[in-house]
């Protein structure tokens, strides 16, 4: 078996799995963060469910440190008295992001399995590890099951082959990976990376790459721990680690060679992590702000690559240069090492470790019309504010923080740029009443959004994550797509939404299925969807369904059409010609769930 076989079979009931294979497989570590962590109780008591196992479970409280938000507040408080009656770890607003602290602290080690509310919970695979985020409903039915269906994905060896350039940080890596794979050739893979390159990676590079997996739109992205790095995760948790690794003969859906010789400095355009370009094309660009932080950039090492830029500079006149480091044993560490003094006497706001802007907490946000450079995992339209947001490495980020304009820590000018002349409370939560007879097959007027890559932050946008009550969701859904701002007043109940490829990408936020079921929207049919997005439909009895390529063509369906089409069968008829085809229909464990109201229907 290949290594995400391995580890699923280690936590089954089964020897072997194969691609394809859904089993029932038991979670090491069950984390809610801050935002999914209301809804995840909320889910628990409607249903009358309690945690398995409170020492696997966990709160981390990472989006927005300190509670700035008062929804945010009331959830975190709602989650700490929760809690307190149930004897659960809370690693709370001064610890840091909660994947890091389950790598530094051993609450997850190599071989293991984690979820998470968190879409990067798969930055796992920096240790060897099976990680997965979910949405809401997933994560309650882990707590209270300790385990979870999972389809065992089909998987890419990924072998980077040549020498690595000297300019080329680990983001740098990932940005060429995303230029050349996009958001949606390794949908729903599991990646093996292995090559000479591979193996002098460090942990902080591991955690970099496997970070923006989901970026890629790849299950996980999975390294095998160097004796060195095994070493390096036993002396900072204390625990023993034993690696798991690939067997020699293992089978691969495919095995891909990369030339990181021909790898470049590179950005990602602002809206896309995919839309990525050489840094050369956008230097110059004047910036308004800049940011060093999130999962995929505020470790130690980026860190002290940033301080290295900084030391004896200062922050350009009028730009913003905010840091914030991942956990508070990086912060303190950084404090000992004389980089906080550096950070602060360049100029910069260096804030409690977090996730920062990129989950519209804390600090990193930025306004309508500002341009900011990121070491963020993503820029989607509005991710992380109103403005236009640059992903980079970190040396790119402080340098051009210093510069007033993008640019390379080698091509620092004279002087700095100047700017040219021109501002839940949650509600006693109720068991839920048991669902009637669900229909098969469904007939309405369809709406044809020809698009791949529609992301979370397109369907429902981060602004309303603190919404717990379905009702009030679906007035927000696709606000944020252009030329669909008035989907939700113009949609009557019983429409059908039609659209590309890698419906959901994104983000793990269970608002963005739920949404369309506020609207009285029946069913999704979609050529691909987003691995965590496909989860959380099916549990929350969504219906959703893939169709191939073509079909719309060969259907002659036009947008406003009247459709048929029924779960069971996969049969599908456009109503205005009377012509019919064939789509994927549901699997059992979909029909089930379908046929029950969702998961966690008894």
């Amino acid at each position: 078996m290949n290594l995400i076989e391995k580890i699923l079979a280690n936590h089954s009931k089964v020897d072997t799995v194969r691609p394809g294979q859904i089993i029932d497989v038991e979670i090491d570590a069950r984390v809610a963060r801050d935002f999914g962590g209301a809804n995840v109780v909320k889910n628990l008591i409607e249903n009358g469910l309690e945690p398995d196992d409170v020492s696997k479970t966990f709160f981390t409280f990472d989006c927005n440190p300190g509670g700035s938000d008062q929804k945010y507040a009331a959830n975190q408080h709602f989650c700490r008295q929760y809690a307190r009656e149930k004897g659960i770890r809370v690693y709370d607003i001064n610890a840091g992001i909660g994947t890091h602290l389950a790598i530094d602290n051993g609450l997850i080690r190599p071989g293991g399995t984690f979820v998470s509310t968190d879409s990067h919970a798969n930055i796992m695979g920096a240790i060897g590890a099976f990680g997965q985020g979910m949405g809401d409903q997933d994560i309650a039915a882990v707590w209270a099951s300790g385990k979870s269906w999972f389809k065992v994905p089909k998987s890419v060896k990924m072998i980077l082959i040549g020498k690595l350039p000297e300019n080329i940080s680990a983001k740098d890596i990932v940005l060429n990976l995303l230029e050349r794979f996009g958001a949606n050739s390794l949908l729903g893979k599991a990646v093996e990376m292995y090559g000479p390159v591979v193996d002098a990676l460090t942990l902080d590079e591991r955690i970099t790459i496997s970070s923006m997996g989901t970026e890629m739109g790849a299950i996980i992205v999975l390294f095998t721990p160097t004796p060195d790095i095994a070493a390096e995760l036993e002396k900072r948790s204390g625990k023993k680690v034993r690696v798991i690794t690939a067997d020699e003969d293992a089978e691969y859906e495919q095995v891909i060679e990369v030339d990181v010789s021909k790898f470049r400095p590179m950005v990602a355009k602002p809206g896309h992590p995919h839309d990525d370009i050489d840094i050369q094309a956008v230097k110059g660009t004047k910036i308004d702000s800049a940011f060093i932080g999130s999962c995929t950039n505020g470790r130690m090492e980026d860190l002290r690559i940033a301080a290295g830029i900084l030391k004896g500079r200062k922050v350009a006149p009028g730009v913003v240069l905010k840091i914030v480091p991942t956990t508070d044993n990086i912060w303190k560490k950084a404090l000992d090492e004389g980089l906080i003094k550096i950070f602060k006497e360049a100029g910069a706001l260096v804030s409690n470790a977090g996730c920062a802007g990129c989950a519209a907490g804390q600090v990193g946000q930025n306004g309508p019309n500002e341009i900011t450079v990121s070491t963020g995992n993503r820029n989607f339209a509005g991710k992380q504010g109103k403005g236009s947001v640059y992903l980079a490495s970190p040396a790119v980020v402080a340098a051009s923080a210093v510069a007033g304009i993008i640019t390379t820590p080698d091509d620092l000018p004279a002087e700095a740029a100047q700017f040219s002349a021109l501002g839940i409370r949650l509600g006693e939560v109720k068991p839920k009443s048991k669902p009637a007879a669900v229909p098969v097959e469904f007939s309405g007027k369809v709406w044809i959004i020809p698009m791949d890559n529609i992301d979370t932050d397109m369907i429902f946008h981060n602004r309303y994550l603190t919404i717990t009550n379905i009702n009030e969701m679906g007035q927000y859904t696709f606000d944020n797509l252009a030329g669909y701002e008035h989907f939700a007043k113009e949609a009557r109940p019983g429409d059908i939404v039609m659209t590309g490829k890698n419906f959901g990408a994104g983000s793990s936020r269970q608002q963005a299925v739920d949404c369309f079921k506020s609207l009285g929207i029946p069913l999704i049919l979609a050529e691909s969807f987003g691995a965590i997005y496909e989860r959380n439909a099916i549990n929350a009895a969504m219906p959703i369904l893939t169709y191939h390529p073509g079909l719309i063509d060969e259907l002659e369906i036009k947008n406003g059409d009247r459709i048929t089409v029924n779960l069971e069968n996969g049969l599908i008829r456009n109503e205005e010609n009377g012509k019919t085809g064939q789509i994927e229909p549901f699997s059992d464990v979909q029909m089930d769930i379908y046929k029950r109201g969702g998961l966690l229907n008894q």
